[in-house]
């Protein structure tokens, strides 16, 4: 059996016991390997403190074992590692749980076989497994505080909705018909999202590093809040898209902050599910948008000084949780996870107490983090300078930007904010009245909000990649269904299927293409580079966003509506394609332990899908028994976290 040489190995940046190859790919690359077997090393953990690359053993027949840093050490190394550990960072009084915690860390399923573990002990961590929704409070208000940062960004999202159809006419650029209209009217909805993709996501690293996770999310909260009275007061197209572009810069970070702040505080058998709040109260944001919007559009001009009082009234309502959000962040602790990455390690160990039921299971996810920090620390010198090239130069990294990068992409592309921004012009186009299309629009919002919520329950089960995979093709037809519905000629059939297409995108598009790309992204980047990472997620997401928003009303009138939905339809079967060959399951692994996962080379894990076909033919259409071929080596059948057994 082959091994890795030290060169392959840095090459591929990896952290220390996570370079993962099998020998047919080490032989392939011409590399000269020799093996050598990590269980029973007593020098092990000294491969991750003295920055050699750790070596794992791969069986003849599997690609990858999942593993973490402190796979293969012997259990008094760790014992002297953990008590050395908490007399560094001043966490003496935690020593003896620390020990046990690390302990625990190694193989988070087999506590069993943990003789420093009393009985209390083991029921705390099975607890943690098969009550997997008991957690403290200050968890909870996390989730809440995550919540209303998504609920900003949705109602900023949905309420130039409504306000679309009024201010054009009054600014001049109200003709259906002329291309600089149509142009400007896109430019304007898109503003934010411009600015977003080209300076509010990239603000998200020095903004985050400067002033942490709650710091950034404060900063967003209160550019929002101002710039949404500012949207309000305009008296121009110009002056209106300026306030827009500068929305972006609150949008920006926070999209990119708050998702990796709930990833960072959540235990992983409820990671996606927490993170997904995000998508899901973004949804609900949606919906108080199109409220708002129905709220406020009766409203008349009071005094002749102000023209277009209902409109701007819609635009100033997003201030209103923002204000929410600012006034909560800091009753939340920082993420212990960037507490450590700056050396504050009392303060990330208060964090992961306040976030977790017993000092335990704190001491545990602690110390499994500052090993895999240390694994990270340890290869910096093989890698860049400049960390953005890192996300592209380093495979693992490179891995995880291709799969995010798809997902974000294609949560655009799968056209669903051509119905959140513009659905009142879609259906006002379709024979609705405004105050109907407003309606109908409402009940979008509704339905993307509920139906999001079968996401909580599946995307820890069921798993992020497999419910895209899941309601994409669903997706597809429910665009077609929308936009062959304008070959109707009578107008109440039109409007009735348009609305039902419309409707059945909601349902599939909420618990898939909504919730997954967010929480994927969240979790799929190293903590040296996972700012980064998720603002490059972000940017790409909003460039398309803006290139979707701004081209909208143009694509329109030169495809028609049916070529128009039609366009967006083929592209939910390309990313259905794409989302099967290049994005690896992510659910049930904690932050630190997908590290394996990316290391598998993107070729290996296509090549791996499309052998797939054949075994899901046989086994689901013919119902023969068939063998699945694994690609990584599961030691564990759970839905828990699963590591391999150490080696």
């Amino acid at each position: 059996m082959a091994d890795l040489n030290e060169k392959k190995g840095a090459s591929d940046g990896d952290a220390a016991s996570h370079t993962i190859y099998d020998t047919n790919e080490a032989n392939r690359s011409g590399s000269e390997h020799a093996s050598e077997k990590v269980a029973g090393n007593t020098d092990a953990y000294a491969h991750i403190r003295d920055g050699k690359l750790g070596e794992q053993l791969v069986n003849n027949n599997v690609d990858a074992r999942i593993a973490n840093p402190l796979a293969g050490i012997p259990r008094e190394q760790i014992k002297l590692d953990a008590k050395e550990f908490a007399q560094r960072y001043g966490l003496d009084e935690y020593t003896d749980i620390m020990v046990k915690g690390a302990l625990v860390a190694q193989d988070p399923l087999a506590f069993d076989a943990v003789p420093e573990l009393d009985e209390a002990d083991r029921e705390v961590l099975r607890r943690e497994v098969t009550h997997k929704w008991s957690h403290p409070f200050q968890l909870y208000a996390l989730v809440v505080l995550c919540a209303v940062a998504a609920a900003v960004q949705g109602m900023d999202e949905s309420v130039i909705n409504g306000a679309l159809l009024f201010f054009p006419a009054q600014f001049g650029i109200g003709d259906d018909n002329a291309d600089r209209d149509n142009w400007l009217r896109g430019l304007i909805g898109a503003a934010p999202y411009v600015a977003c993709a080209f300076l509010g996501c990239w603000l998200t690293d020095p903004l985050n590093h400067f002033l942490g996770r709650r710091g950034t999310i404060f900063f967003g909260a209160v550019i929002c809040c101002l710039t949404c009275i500012w949207s309000a007061v305009t008296n121009s197209w110009q002056h209106l898209f300026v306030a827009r572009l500068v929305l972006g810069l609150g949008i920006g970070p926070n999209s990119a902050t708050v998702p990796v702040y709930a990833a960072e505080c959540a235990p992983p058998l409820i990671r996606g599910a927490l993170v997904m709040q995000w998508q899901t109260w973004t949804a609900f944001g949606i919906m108080l948008g199109y409220v708002s919007d129905l709220a406020f559009y009766h409203v008349k001009d009071t005094t002749p000084s102000i023209t277009g009082l209902n409109w701007r009234i819609m635009l100033a309502s997003a201030c209103f949780p923002a204000i929410i959000l600012a006034a909560q962040v800091f009753t939340s602790p920082e993420s212990p996870r960037w507490l450590m990455k700056k050396g504050r390690y009392t303060q990330a160990m208060k964090s992961f107490l306040r976030l977790r039921n017993t000092p335990l299971q704190a001491c545990r996810d602690l110390y499994l983090a500052h090993v895999t920090i240390e694994a990270e620390n340890s290869v910096r010198h093989t890698q860049s300078k400049f960390r953005f090239l890192e996300l592209w130069t380093v495979p693992r990294n490179r891995r995880a930007s291709y799969a995010s990068t798809i997902l974000m992409f294609g949560q655009q592309f799968c056209g669903v904010n051509v119905i959140a921004y513009y659905s009142s012009n879609i259906l006002s186009g379709a024979g609705f009245s405004d105050i109907n299309a407003l309606l109908g629009s409402f009940g979008f919002g509704i339905l993307n909000f509920v139906f999001a919520g079968p996401a909580i329950w599946t995307i820890d089960t069921f798993g992020r990649r497999n419910l895209v995979l899941a309601t994409t093709p669903p997706m597809c037809l429910a665009l077609l269904m929308t936009g062959f519905s304008f070959f109707a000629e009578e107008q109440q059939v039109r409007t009735g299927i348009v609305l039902t297409g419309i409707y059945l995108y909601a349902v599939f598009y909420s618990p898939g293409m909504g919730p997954v790309p967010f929480s994927y992204s969240a979790e799929a980047f190293p903590l040296r580079v996972r700012e980064l990472g998720m603002s490059q997620a972000t940017a790409i997401l909003w460039f398309f966003n803006a290139v979707l928003a701004v081209t909208f009303f143009r694509l329109r009138q030169a495809f028609t509506p049916q070529g128009a939905f039609g366009w967006y339809a083929g592209w939910n079967l390309i990313l259905f394609a794409l989302v099967f060959l290049f994005c690896p399951e992510t659910k049930g692994l904690s932050l630190e332990e997908l590290d394996s996962v990316f290391a598998v080379p993107t070729q290996k894990h296509a090549a791996y899908q499309i052998r797939q076909i054949p075994y899901f033919a046989k086994k689901y259409i013919f119902r023969q028994k068939v063998e699945k071929e694994q690609l990584y080596n599961f030691d564990n059948t759970t839905n828990a976290p699963r590591t391999a057994n150490p080696l």
